[in-house]
């Protein structure tokens, strides 16, 4: 990334500032601005998260707030109720008090004298979820939202729940959210009450997986800042951005087939980051076209910005499995509506062990399936966080516990964009069964890398809102859906199609073990396929390299680690996936305090055993200077019956070696056809 130390405008920052809301409490914000808005007010741009503006995200928040600053805009980095110096407890995400809030938020910067009365927001993550939700309730002064790696569907496409499948992504989120709100404000900001501050977030911020596992089918508490509900409430422009590697892509496509607004979808190759430090790249220059964005839909500078393709994505040129690469090799496609006339979604008989050919005759025949705990364990995270390690590895161990249909050699090159389907025909032994689905490109030496997945909890083939259990040996017949990618396949390959009746531990599995059978003649694959004829004349030039103001001063003072190890005991029979994200300890050169987060992950089973799965995960936080020493340690255990989840957590908050506060959870929530 290029550094970019001279802007059009001089910037103003407010390190600390409090925003005061109707009941009392005042939320933390940094403020960059214009020098000149003093006197000539500008549009203002909120970022609204509870990750710590004054260290977790400080970095990240110095390359791109400034930036924008410096281009005509105020910019204001808010963290929520509850967390980093903000007052008050967060008690889980997206509440009806945080949209409060952020509406309340929005109003006093429109009403400050620096500011014009326009107002923009942006994020990632949960920046982006918050801002299409506050987006859909309307506030008079926001015109234009920037968003990435975000959600309309909290119950169908998060990290909660994948095709009515439990995610162990809910765990490890949980877990993370569980250690941010232990974290104390800095007494350097809030002074001698920041240990009453901790205390009560200690005391009261809560167990959030708790509320979560009594939510196992969609119902209101989903239903709640769920954009689809109603797509119709969201009426500034959007620009909405993802990337393959990245657990929320299927977001960019619904928006842009069903909002009736201005809107700009960007789909790279990236992890979960935004993409001018996108990984993997290439990364692009995203402030640059943040900033055309705003211009356009803020200040109504009519500069092109809406006249650009609806969407463009990165098309994915083949990659063996495994490899870390820092780039992935592809080309920029456009398509400037979507659904795109051009995608032509084709058909293809699953016989068997093949994928036919259209139209090709196929006679009935029954295969099955009894896929091994073990199918699942080299799939990688459903959202990648930094690219490798944690992206899937070489399929071919997970299908050898799999039905497997290949294409024949491919002829010549084919592209897909969008979701591929498979529509199976299909009957089970158990009442409480699910389907991973695995399209992969197997390149000539028989190495498989999966380029899109997909699952369906067969409980609830006929919708989330109310599952019914199967009836063993009955056929039904159920679509399932994949995540949508633009891949290619070159020829000389085949395409590949997995399915397995377990994926653990991506998702949790069924409570016993379920033989599956597959139909073929009646069964198909269903891919959209993109001509490799189709012209990119639509793209415009080519994006900028990315850039951004420096960063913040740091300085290592212990390295980070990662690691992702697979292990299995022979002779007990227990595996186990152990995941490690050690961001070391990092000094905050300006403020004189070091930060340490690590983070240990660990998912293990017995044999074929579904009832011995497991998940725990452990994380601690530290915060250090002369005179201030806190660390809180924070443990959260899943395991399971087939009736039942069974649920404990620890907190430990210490003052130097002493511990301050102890609390321990123990929960018991029904399994609901899960």
């Amino acid at each position: 990334m290029r550094e970019v130390t001279s802007l059009p405008y001089a910037i103003r920052e407010e390190e600390h500032l409090w925003i005061p809301l109707s009941d009392g409490t005042r939320l933390s914000a940094r403020i960059w601005r214009p020098v000149r808005s003093d006197d000539e007010p500008v549009p203002a741009i909120l970022e609204y998260i509870p990750y710590r503006k004054r260290d977790f995200t400080a970095v990240r928040d110095s390359i791109h707030h400034p930036y924008m600053a410096g281009h005509g805009y105020a910019c204001a980095r808010v963290d929520l109720r509850g967390s980093g110096e903000s007052e008050g407890v967060l008690t889980d995400e997206y509440l009806e008090q945080e949209h409060v809030d952020a509406e309340e938020v929005l109003a006093w910067l429109a009403d400050q004298s620096w500011c014009d009365g326009r107002t923009g927001m942006m994020g990632i993550s949960w920046g982006g979820f918050n801002a299409l939700q506050v987006a859909a309730r309307q506030p008079p002064s926001l015109r234009a939202i920037v968003i990435a790696s975000f959600t309309d569907d909290r119950y169908a496409d998060d990290m909660h729940f994948m095709g009515g499948c439990m995610l162990s992504d809910n765990l490890s989120e949980a877990s993370t959210m569980f250690a941010h709100t232990s974290c104390p404000p800095d007494p350097a900001v809030v002074g001698e009450r920041w240990r009453d501050m901790w205390l009560q977030r200690l005391e009261g911020s809560g167990l959030w997986l708790h509320e979560w596992l009594k939510h196992q089918r969609r119902d209101e508490y989903w239903r709640h800042g769920s954009v689809c509900e109603n797509y119709q409430n969201v009426q500034c422009p959007v620009f909405a951005v993802s990337g393959w590697a990245d657990g929320y892509s299927n977001t960019v496509f619904r928006l842009m087939e069903h909002l009736d607004v201005p809107r700009k979808g960007l789909i790279g190759p990236w992890s979960h980051k935004y993409p001018h430090l996108g990984e993997p790249g290439p990364a692009i220059g995203f402030l640059q076209e943040v900033v055309r964005w705003w211009d356009r839909w803020l200040k109504k500078i009519d500069n092109g910005a809406s006249e650009e393709p609806m969407l463009r994505v990165w098309m994915q040129e083949s990659m063996p499995p495994f490899t870390a690469y820092e780039e992935r090799p592809g080309r920029w496609v456009g398509e400037l509506s979507w659904p795109s006339p051009h995608i032509r979604r084709e058909e293809f008989p699953l016989a068997q062990y093949r994928i036919c050919r259209r139209g090709e005759q196929v006679d009935e025949q029954e295969l099955t399936v009894e896929s091994p705990l073990s199918v699942g364990q080299f799939a990688g995270k459903w959202c990648s966080y930094a690219a490798p390690p944690d992206l899937p590895y070489d399929q071919r161990e997970e299908d050898g516990g799999s039905l497997v249909f290949n294409t024949d050699v491919l002829p010549e090159r084919c592209e897909i964009l969008g979701g591929p389907v498979a529509e199976l025909d299909l009957a089970v032994t158990e009442p409480v069964a699910m389907v991973a689905v695995r399209l992969s490109d197997v390149a000539p030496d028989g190495r498989a890398t999966r380029v899109t997945f997909g699952m369906l909890n067969l409980t609830h083939r006929d919708g989330d809102e109310a599952p019914e259990p199967l009836v063993p040996g009955r056929r039904y017949r159920v679509r399932v859906q994949l995540n949508g990618v633009a891949q290619v396949f070159p020829a000389g390959h085949r395409i590949r199609l997995s399915l397995s009746t377990s994926y653990w531990p991506l998702a949790w599995p069924p409570p016993r073990p379920v033989r599956m059978s597959v139909f073929t003649g009646t069964s198909h694959l269903e891919l959209p396929i993109r001509p490799v004829a189709e012209t990119d004349e639509v793209m415009p030039l080519p994006f900028d390299e990315p850039e951004g103001t420096p960063p913040i001063r740091t300085t290592r003072i212990r390295p980070g680690e990662e690691r992702w190890t697979v292990s299995r005991d022979l002779v007990t029979y227990q595996s186990e996936l152990r995941v490690v994200k050690d961001s070391g300890v990092v000094r905050f050169d300006d403020l004189g305090h070091e930060v340490g987060r690590h983070v240990h992950q660990r998912y293990g089973w017995v044999a074929d055993d579904f009832e011995s799965v497991w998940g725990k995960v452990e994380a601690t936080m530290s915060f250090r200077r002369d005179g201030w020493d806190v660390h809180t340690v924070t443990s959260t255990v899943l395991t399971c019956t087939g009736e039942d989840f069974l649920l404990h957590a620890r907190l430990d908050g210490f003052e130097g070696e002493r511990r301050v506060y102890s609390r321990n959870w123990a929960h018991t929530v029904p399994r609901d056809l899960l």
